[in-house]
């Protein structure tokens, strides 16, 4: 069974997760974390990386891990392996988000060398028993794990956020890959593989699979509705009331969630994804009516 090691981002606990298995790293976090991650290690040397996906909360540390350990497998989904080689477009987006808070949240990324990169595309096994999935919703680059012995199932983002010891889960929307569709799938994939646990990125171990994909759908559906029908303003103001209002009073326990997953970047995310449907849409629906319009004669 793999075991948990809590990075301790911005110096709170239950907010970003990595996991050990067998020196195995699944989402090794941001360079502010590589500390504690370290010491979550105890001088033990990881083989190998598994990323979920690129975004700096997950994989952030890469780079610096395999400068560290200079054989360091790094496995990846095909679409995000160019972002860890080269970061830099990776970084331009990332600051488009965070400003000058860049530093501060995550640290210094620096590229992972083309060599120690595995790429995956979905449907391997890797690793003598480690099942792997295309997951994308979150990000067009998402993949899950399973390690098939355990029925542990490493799940990035694609399952959400959930921050213990509540069940409440906030599904986290960021710019620019929302795919609502697509992370309907993913949940149907998850569901197929029946794992007996969820492992979260954000934060920690869910033994109740069933009840946490169920609220995880209705939070994507709560949310979705509320991008399309209302403003950043109403839904920001709306997400945070009900964060807060499961927290049941408990601050500490709501900034977490928001320190997670901050509810402007879920809208920006949604927002996004209506926008470039109604488009999609617009597109489709003219490209039929050009077909239908009678052919005019000579």
């Amino acid at each position: 069974m793999s075991r948990e090691i809590d990075v301790m981002h911005l110096g709170r606990d239950r907010v970003i997760c990595a996991y050990e298995l067998d020196g195995l790293i699944v989402d090794p976090g941001p360079t502010t974390g590589l500390e504690a991650l370290l010491e979550g290690l105890d001088g033990s040397e990881p083989r190998a990386l598994l990323l979920t996906h690129v975004h700096l909360d997950h994989a952030g540390a890469s780079g610096k891990l395999v400068e560290r350990f200079p054989e360091l497998a790094v496995y990846v989904h095909e679409r995000g392996a160019p972002h860890l080689v080269d970061p830099e477009r990776l970084l331009k987006s990332a600051r488009q988000l965070y400003g000058d808070d860049m530093d501060r949240l995550w640290g210094e990324v620096v590229p992972v060398p083309e060599p120690n990169i595995r790429i995956l595309s979905g449907g391997e096994t890797i690793e003598e028993g480690i099942r792997v999935e295309y997951t994308p919703g979150h990000a067009s680059h998402h993949v899950s794990y399973l390690h098939e012995e355990t029925g542990e199932a490493f799940v990035g983002d694609v399952a959400g956020v959930r921050i213990p010891p509540l069940d409440h889960v906030l599904p986290p929307t960021p710019p620019p890959d929302i795919d609502l569709e697509a992370w309907e799938r993913s949940l149907r994939t998850l569901e197929g593989w029946a794992p007996s646990t969820l492992c979260l990125t954000h934060a920690g171990r869910v033994g109740d699979v069933d009840g946490h994909l169920l609220r995880m759908r209705e939070g994507l559906a709560r949310q979705g509705e509320r991008a399309r029908a209302h403003g950043q303003e109403a839904f920001v103001e709306a997400v945070a009331a009900e964060v807060r209002a499961a927290a049941a009073g408990d601050e500490e326990l709501a900034e977490r969630y928001l320190q997670a997953a901050p509810t402007d970047q879920l809208f920006l995310g949604l927002e996004r994804y209506w926008r470039k449907k109604a488009e999609r849409e617009r597109a489709a629906s003219a490209e039929g009516e050009g077909a239908r319009a009678p052919a005019t004669r000579p």
